[in-house]
């Protein structure tokens, strides 16, 4: 994928947000990992134990600082075009790590987040999968500038959802993780070479860079 705009490849982030080990959540982000650099993107596959940080401590903050582990994620965020966040649901929410990881990372400024393109997928054991925290997920991301995809991807029974391969069981379901991979990724070219995007609505006003907005809508 390489643009007159953008030289190179896309560059993505794919974080799976889950702490534990062999979680389904790495599972989906891997999958999804893999099916973005066979799209021709320069991926930056992540855990969230590669960001460690303490819970969110406004006098920790004016003390120290923010952690090593929130800068981190900062900077690969930095260095991307866009993120993907395959989130656990836990008790019809966001999973604490991941909202404490945003909170840290929105106290730096320029805002990380603002701007960033984001697809939200979650893997749940679940017969709904994990739609409710995606749902909520999206809340803090958008109030902070992302442009979230309005396509989230959410695997329910995922427990026994993957083949050994690492492609989805379920014929249908890969196809449309497929199709909204391709999408999100065409929609993130689209703008990285056009900047076709520049009408967006967010309500993070703390971040004063960049042009100017009103109260709503940055025009």
């Amino acid at each position: 994928m390489t643009t007159e705009g953008h030289p190179g490849a896309l560059r993505v982030l794919v974080l799976g947000a889950a702490l534990r080990t062999g979680s389904t959540n790495a599972q989906l982000a891997s999958l999804v990992a893999r099916m973005m650099t066979e799209a021709g993107a320069d991926v930056d596959l992540a855990a969230m134990r590669d960001f460690d940080m303490p819970l969110y401590d406004g006098d920790a903050e004016a003390a120290d600082g923010v952690p090593a582990g929130a800068l981190a994620l900062r900077d690969r965020l930095e260095r991307s075009d866009a993120f993907v966040l395959s989130s656990p649901e836990y008790n019809a929410s966001v999973p604490g790590v991941v909202k404490n990881a945003i909170d840290w990372v929105s106290r730096i400024r320029p805002q990380p987040f603002k701007t960033k393109h984001a697809l939200l997928l979650s893997a749940s054991p679940s017969l709904v999968g994990g739609n409710r925290g995606l749902w909520a997920l999206r809340v803090p991301l958008e109030h902070l500038g992302t442009r979230v995809y309005p396509d989230m991807f959410s695997l329910a029974g995922a427990h026994k959802g993957f083949a050994e391969d690492g492609q989805l069981t379920d014929p249908a379901l890969q196809q449309r993780l497929n199709e909204t991979v391709t999408a999100f990724l065409h929609l993130v070219e689209a703008d990285a070479r056009y900047g076709c995007l520049q009408r967006r609505w967010y309500e993070f006003l703390g971040d004063r860079t960049g042009a100017p907005v009103t109260q709503r809508a940055e025009d």
